[in-house]
């Protein structure tokens, strides 16, 4: 039995992390010496939460998005004392999907127009999505690059002629969408479409919990949802 600790119990992601775990015999939700923590409260908390981890000396699972580069700084020091998994989403369809963008990215090259388009729920803080982002990084890997250097955040106005080899975003926002992510590769004449829609929570507290039960008893350094996968 895997003892998880849960950071941001009360959220909507802390909720469904419960319900998923509730009836497993493989795993269970505490919070005395748990054998991994997973983290999905807020980017206001993680200073506090990655200092219980390394405390502990137990491994963190962080889902929290929004983060900034004073957080990822916080998660590059931690990980040399505890295994860090920091996963802008935790659905294995959408790590997949990711897999694939990198690949097709790779294949097609830069005169294949990269867009990615996602809409989630009005009360969703940042944008674009850590999912995007996650999507926007697998698809400049594919091309050596930087997304850095190669991101368009929204458009507007008198633009001009699209920027030859950027990826490019779009964020939408409404009702209660769970979470819809569209990647369009786009040239001359055709066009491929990789996409994932997510229709329930419950989908991301499975892939934690799965990412929890991998991460528990690695040793000290970062892991991605891709090592879960095995990809």
């Amino acid at each position: 039995m895997t003892i998880i600790s849960l950071f941001g119990a009360g959220g909507r992601m802390g909720r469904a992390i419960a319900e998923a775990a509730a009836g497993r015999e493989d795993v269970t939700i505490g919070g005395e010496r748990p054998d991994v923590y997973v983290d999905f409260s807020a980017p206001a908390a993680l200073d506090a939460n990655l200092e219980a981890a390394v405390a502990a000396g137990r491994p963190i699972l962080i889902g929290t998005t929004g983060l900034t580069p004073d957080h990822h700084r916080l998660i590059d020091e931690a990980m040399a004392h505890v295994a860090v998994l920091q996963a802008a989403n935790t659905s294995l369809g959408v790590n997949l999907l990711a897999h694939l963008v990198r690949e097709a990215a790779a294949k097609l090259g830069p005169d294949w127009d990269v867009e990615i388009v996602e809409m989630h729920h009005r009360m969703k803080g940042d944008a674009p999505s850590g999912t995007a982002l996650l999507l926007g990084q697998a698809a400049a890997e594919g091309r050596g690059g930087s997304l850095d250097a190669l991101a368009v955040r929204g458009r507007d106005g008198i633009t001009g002629p699209r920027i030859h080899g950027s990826i490019g975003f779009a964020a939408l926002r409404g009702g209660s969408v769970a979470g819809d992510h569209q990647v369009i590769l786009a040239t001359e004449g055709e066009r491929i479409e990789l996409g994932h829609r997510a229709e329930s929570r419950a989908i991301f507290a499975r892939g934690a919990i799965r990412a929890a039960l991998w991460l528990a008893g690695k040793p000290a350094g970062r892991y991605a949802m891709a090592d879960v996968l095995g990809l």
